[in-house]
C-alpha cells in the first residue's frame, strides 16, 4: 500500500462526490477481490478513490489537518490489514466509512471534549459548504447581508460545540450527503436514532447561530 495518495490536498467539501452507487459498488467489489488475492495495486486504487471522501469526513469531525492526515493513514492501514476479512455483507464504502468514523470517534474521546481549537489554525472546511450554510441559516433571508468570514468562524465554533455523536451525523448527512439509511449502517444505529440525532443537532446549531443570523 502506498502512502503518497494521502498527501493530496483536501477538495472543497461541497464538491465531494456522493456515496458510491451500484456501478461504483461493483467496481469496488472487483478491486476488493483483487486486493484480497494479494494485489496491492488494487488496494492503492481504493485508497486513491476514497481519500478525498474520507478526508472530508474526518476533517469535519476533527477540524485539524494534521490529525486528519494521521487518522487517514491509520484508517487505511487498518483496512489493509482487515481486507481479507471483508465478506461483502455491506458495500465497501459503508465498511470503510464505519472504520473511519469509529477510529475518529475514538480519537476524539481520547483527545477530550475540552480540547481547544484555535480558529487561526483551522481551515474553512464545513464553513464553506453552501448546503451546510443553507441548512443552518434556513428561512433567515439574511445570508447575503452577513459577514461571511465571521459566519465561517461561528459555524466552526458551533460545530465544535456539538458532541462527537451529533457532529458525526451532521458531517455524514449535511456535508457528505449520505442518506439516513446509509448513516444507520455506518454507525450501527437505527434510522430513528439517526433522525433524532440530526434533529437535535440542527436545533443546537440554530441556537448557537441564532444571535448572528437574526
Amino acid at each position: 500500500m502506498q502512502d503518497s495518495s494521502l498527501s493530496a490536498p483536501a477538495a472543497p467539501i461541497a464538491s465531494l462526490p456522493g456515496p458510491a452507487q451500484n456501478s461504483s459498488a461493483a467496481e469496488d467489489r472487483i478491486l476488493v477481490d483483487r486486493a484480497q488475492a494479494g494485489d496491492t495495486h488494487a488496494f492503492d486504487d481504493l485508497v486513491r478513490k476514497y481519500t478525498p471522501k474520507l478526508y472530508g469526513l474526518v476533517y469535519n469531525m476533527t477540524s485539524n489537518r494534521e490529525d486528519t492526515a494521521d487518522l487517514l493513514q491509520d484508517v487505511f492501514a487498518k483496512a489493509y490489514r482487515s481486507i481479507k476479512r471483508f465478506m461483502g455483507k455491506s458495500s465497501f464504502y459503508t465498511w470503510i466509512y464505519s472504520i473511519a468514523v469509529n477510529m475518529t470517534l475514538n480519537f476524539l474521546k481520547k483527545r477530550g471534549r475540552h480540547h481547544k481549537v484555535s480558529l487561526d489554525d483551522v481551515d474553512t472546511g464545513i464553513e464553506n459548504d453552501p448546503e451546510f450554510i443553507r441548512v443552518t441559516t434556513a428561512n433567515t433571508g439574511t445570508l447575503r447581508e452577513v459577514n461571511i468570514h465571521e459566519l465561517q468562524k461561528r459555524l466552526n465554533t458551533a460545530m465544535m460545540k456539538l458532541s462527537e455523536d451529533h457532529r458525526t451525523v451532521v458531517t455524514l448527512y449535511d456535508v457528505q450527503g449520505l442518506q439516513h439509511a446509509e448513516i444507520s449502517k455506518i454507525l450501527g444505529v437505527s434510522e430513528g436514532t439517526v433522525r433524532s440525532r440530526l434533529f437535535y443537532a440542527h436545533r443546537l446549531l440554530q441556537t448557537y447561530l441564532e444571535d448572528f443570523v437574526k
